[in-house]
């Protein structure tokens, strides 16, 4: 038995996170799996870390509930993967060869902001933000 009762003990990395699973005994002798999140906290001065414990008696519960979900999540994946694919395909069907319903398409080319007509009285358009004050002039 290695510090605090550490029987084995695997880490995982990810960009900003790492997990540790920890296989423990404590004084009792009762088994059990820790697992700790650890990632960095604001600024990279401190670490968040989590921790949660299974012991050896609910293990095949918890991962059976693990398991469930990780079912769970694929499946999901795939019904939103198809209808994803049923929409996308639905979309090019409407929209192909620019037809919709037996008529066309057609699209407005942009302006040329120089050949439009310009009002000598109204604001430059820069991008910027221009204040104009309501007050009248005295």
């Amino acid at each position: 038995m290695g510090i605090r009762g550490e029987l084995y003990t695997t880490q995982v990395t990810l960009a900003n996170r790492s997990y540790f699973f920890n296989v423990k005994e404590n004084r009792t002798g009762d088994v059990f799996l820790q697992i700790v999140e650890s990632k960095n906290g604001k600024e990279g001065l401190e670490r968040d870390r989590h921790q949660i414990a299974v012991f050896e008696e609910d293990m095949q519960k918890f991962f059976g509930g693990l398991d469930d979900s990780l079912k769970f999540i694929q499946k999901n994946k795939k019904e939103r993967d198809k209808a994803r694919a049923e929409k996308k395909a639905a979309k090019e069907a409407k929209y192909s060869n620019g037809a919709i319903a037996g008529k066309k398409v057609y699209k407005k080319k942009a302006e040329d902001p120089d050949a439009r007509p310009v009002d000598p009285k109204a604001p430059k358009r820069t991008g910027r933000v221009h204040v104009v004050s309501k007050r009248s002039k005295e």
